[in-house]
This record gives structure tokens, C-alpha cells and sequence, in this order.
């Protein structure tokens, strides 16, 4: 019988209660990624849960940077099953709010790729299970159980119960399972798809405008023919109408390119949690990765390569406990340094380019494009951010 049928059939059988040594709410990139490590270092019955069946369709960025690729190599997921459904990219057209632009390069050493997320989140989960993960579809949690103040695991929505050792919260932005309760950043953003509109090849744009500012809008080639179009931005008081900036958007930058495409899919848009500095990502029994603990850069809203570096570290804590190595506590702590480490410098890095973005710096960075020296940082800053 297929690994994949296998590794599903237990959990629908199973209705009411189910345990594992670890339960993870959800298996996109951060959940599936810590599934996958666990599996690797030797941890038997781990447990994925997520609200929707795979695959499904999930609308949000599909940037892969090149710390992404690395990871997922690391995994030995990269060649197999995700390469071959990443669209590769080399290069970077940027474009500043005065109108300047330049094509930047940084070689192989910086190359990245875009993938639809929905193959791309899908690639992993099914990686996951061919590793043994056991999987539950349609598990909308909806609270955390606690033994004092243990963490033991999750209740759905519909009364269902998974107790675990330990639980991974990787289920994104709306979690209501974290132990940081302060109140969320967020950047908005909405996006579209088009067939037929034309690009440089293997080459991602980003323009940053005053429309959006201190973000950013973009086009990802995602296939040969098919690319994706969007924008990011701060609206804390809720007052702009998405379509209203987007439309003002596309006709400042995309009309005539746009004039002989075809739209794929209706516009989408979602919130993006961040954080300048994270916090509170650990708790006795829980462990909290990804945008779930708002590990997402300040400047350019990505959070995959964050959420698999944050759960390649949950995997590494979660194993020392298990194997005797660490006492939970000395774990846990550890586990929120090295996220602090990891990431506080880039994002601290991230809040002051929102804040040069009123400066004429990026003007001046593409104006000495020409020079090699600069194209090449510029390029890796842009991808390593």
C-alpha cells in the first residue's frame, strides 16, 4: 500500500482522541519542515494537523529564498520535490519611488526561485508523510489544553482532541495558540495572477512607490507564462481600499504589459504578521515557529525561510529533551536565543530600510548599479534580507 495511504489511514479512523510524542498545528512550510526534521533525528510518531486537506489552495507569497533552497537541501527535499516545480530566478529589477530602476545580479551564490504555493506547501506535507508523519485534515483548533500550566495539547472546533508530549504552533498569523498575546504588527497586501504578461526571464521586480510605502509592490514570474502581481503595504487605521491602491498600482507601473493578459485568478489578499524583535516563543510542553511567532521580515514580508530555520531549531530542542540531553527548561531558552540570534539582526536591519525608504538611499544604490561591486551587494542584501 502507498506510504501516503498509510501514514492517513490511523487518523481517520481515530475520531475523538488521538496522542502522539509530537503534535504539529499545521503543516504548511514552518509545520511540515519541523515534521520532517523530527522524523530525520528519529522522533517516532509525529503528528500533523491543519484546518484544510492538502493540497489546498493558499494564497500568499511564493518567493523561495536562496535560504530556503538551502534548507530544503539540507532536508533532501530540494532536487526530488520541489526543484522541479520551482521556477528558477537570478536576478532583481528594482525600481524606487523617484522612478529609477536597475537590473541587479548576484550569480548562482544568490539564486532563489518562486513556486505556487499550494504545490509548493503540498511538495512538503506529502515529503512529511513519506517520512512517516501521521496527518489529520480538517483539525481546526480551537483551544490549547493545559495540565497547570503545561501545555498537553489542542481541541478542535468540534470537540476533538490530540494530546502530545510536546506541540508545535506553525499555524500562521490567526493563531490563538501562542503564549504572546501583545497586540500584532501587520502589513496588508493583495495580488493577482496573469497569463501573457511580459517579463525578463528568471527575474523577480520589485517597486517600491509612495503608493505603498514603506513597502512594496512586485511581480514573480511563476511559470514561463504566468506571473504574479502585488502589493504590500501599512494601513493600521484601516482606512485604504485595497483595490482601489492595487488599480492605482497596476496602472502606474503595469499598463501596457497588462493590456494583452489574461487574469488566472480572482485577486486575494491576507495580512502579514511581523515583528521587529520575537518574543515569548516557548512555553513548558509548546514550542511556537513561524509566522505563528511572527518571525516574518519587518521590511520584505517573508517568512518561509524564517519559519524552516525556526523549526529546524524546534526539532533540534525537541530531540534533546527526548533523548535525554537537555532538561526542557535549558531547551526551550535555548531555542528562543537561537531565533533571537538568527533573525533580531535582519529584522532590526529590515525596520531601518523601512525607514531609509524616504531617503534617497535606494536612488543612489541603483545609480551606482553600474559598478559590479554594488549590483552584487545590493542583489544579495535584496535575497539574504
Amino acid at each position: 500500500m502507498d506510504s501516503l495511504v498509510v501514514a492517513r489511514l490511523p487518523c481517520q479512523l481515530v475520531t475523538d482522541h488521538l496522542e502522539a510524542d509530537v503534535a504539529i498545528v499545521g503543516s504548511g512550510p514552518t509545520g511540515a519542515t519541523v515534521a520532517l526534521a523530527l522524523r530525520q533525528r528519529g522522533i517516532r510518531d509525529v503528528l500533523l494537523l491543519d484546518s484544510h486537506d492538502f493540497p489546498r489552495h493558499k494564497t500568499c507569497g511564493s518567493g523561495l529564498s536562496p535560504r530556503a533552497i538551502e534548507i530544503l537541501g539540507q532536508l533532501g527535499v530540494w532536487h526530488d520535490h520541489v526543484k522541479p516545480i520551482a521556477y528558477p530566478i537570478n536576478g532583481i529589477r528594482i525600481v524606487t519611488r523617484r522612478g529609477n530602476e536597475a537590473w541587479v545580479s548576484a550569480g548562482e551564490q544568490a539564486a532563489a526561485a518562486v513556486c505556487l504555493r499550494h504545490e509548493f506547501d503540498f511538495a512538503l506535507h506529502r515529503a512529511a508523510l513519506a517520512q512517516g508523519a501521521r496527518f489529520v485534515p480538517r483539525f481546526k483548533a480551537h483551544e490549547g489544553i493545559f495540565e497547570g500550566d503545561r501545555f498537553v495539547g489542542v481541541r478542535a472546533a468540534d470537540g476533538r482532541e490530540v494530546r502530545a508530549r510536546f506541540v508545535v504552533i506553525a499555524s500562521g498569523a490567526h493563531s490563538a495558540l501562542t503564549p504572546n498575546r501583545g497586540p500584532k504588527r501587520a502589513m496588508q497586501t493583495v495580488m493577482g495572477w496573469w497569463e501573457g504578461v511580459p517579463f525578463r526571464p528568471h527575474h523577480v521586480e520589485m517597486i517600491w512607490d509612495d503608493l505603498v510605502l514603506p513597502c512594496y509592490g512586485w511581480l514573480f514570474p511563476e511559470t514561463e507564462t504566468r506571473v504574479n502581481i502585488g502589493i504590500c503595504y501599512d494601513d493600521d487605521d484601516k482606512q485604504k481600499n485595497a483595490r482601489q491602491l492595487f488599480d492605482r498600482f497596476l496602472d502606474r507601473h503595469f499598463r501596457e504589459r497588462l493590456s494583452g493578459a489574461t487574469p488566472v485568478f480572482s485577486l486575494r489578499g491576507f495580512p502579514i504578521v511581523y515583528s521587529y524583535r520575537p518574543q515569548r516563543l516557548a512555553s513548558p510542553g509548546r514550542i511556537v515557529a513561524g509566522e505563528a511567532g511572527r518571525l516574518v521580515h519587518p521590511a520584505t514580508g517573508e517568512g518561509i525561510s524564517q519559519g524552516m530555520d525556526a523549526a529546524l531549531y524546534a526539532a533540534e530542542a525537541i530531540d534533546d529533551v527526548f533523548a535525554g540531553r537537555s532538561p526542557e527548561r535549558d531547551a526551550l531558552r535555548r531555542y528562543e536565543r537561537r531565533c533571537a540570534r538568527r533573525f533580531l539582526p535582519s529584522f532590526w536591519l529590515g525596520r531601518g530600510f523601512r525607514g531609509a525608504l524616504h531617503t534617497p538611499l535606494l536612488d543612489w544604490i541603483v545609480s551606482a548599479g553600474r559598478y559590479p561591486a554594488v549590483q552584487q551587494a545590493a542583489a544579495r542584501f535584496l535575497a539574504h534580507f
